[in-house]
């Protein structure tokens, strides 16, 4: 890389960049790519656990487990949050085993299926998530702050399109679907 490069200051120290490191200047663009969003995916989740850690005591799969009923204010059977948040059933009953014994979570029988259970977020999880939600915005609004809005607007762009296409892709074919 040339000294001259205005990337090499931010590339300058590659045992702080991790993933990226690995990628040399012969490298396919693509590759260099996926490590770069790796990199930052890594670096924001750790802060965004260390955060929730020291502000409010609890774990990134908990914010994650709340913000998934926060979205269904009727609950959700315990088998679709645990798709949501693909996870193990097991993990999820832990979770709601320990959010039920704080007072977030309430966990009842399914109507339709006594088989199943129904958690909900009590008003007390609910207030509780919203403030942990206010937060957790401002620090990923702080985290992103390095890049304009239209190259945020434009980054989520890109990246659903390569979203769709992913999903597009992982679709199993016509044949396979009826094996």
């Amino acid at each position: 890389m040339k000294q001259n490069d205005p990337s090499h200051a931010l590339l300058e120290d590659a045992d702080e960049l991790g993933h990226e490191a690995r990628a040399g200047s012969g490298d396919h663009a693509a590759l260099k790519l996926w490590l770069r969003m790796l990199a930052c995916t890594t670096h924001i989740e750790a802060e965004i656990r260390r955060r929730l850690r020291e502000r409010f005591d609890i774990s990134l799969a908990r914010f994650d487990y709340m913000a998934q009923l926060y979205r269904y204010k009727d609950g959700l059977k315990m088998r679709d949050l645990s798709r949501y948040l693909m996870v193990t059933g097991g993990n999820v009953t832990g979770l709601t085993d320990d959010l039920e014994k704080d007072g977030a979570v309430v966990r009842e029988n399914s109507p339709g299926d006594r088989r199943a259970w129904i958690v909900r977020l009590t008003a007390k999880g609910r207030r509780h998530f919203e403030t942990m939600a206010r937060e957790h915005e401002s620090w990923i609004l702080e985290l992103l702050s390095g890049l304009d809005a239209a190259t945020v607007q434009q980054l989520h762009s890109q990246l659903g399109r390569l979203r769709v296409h992913l999903v597009r892709n992982n679709e199993p074919s016509p044949e396979e679907k009826k094996t």
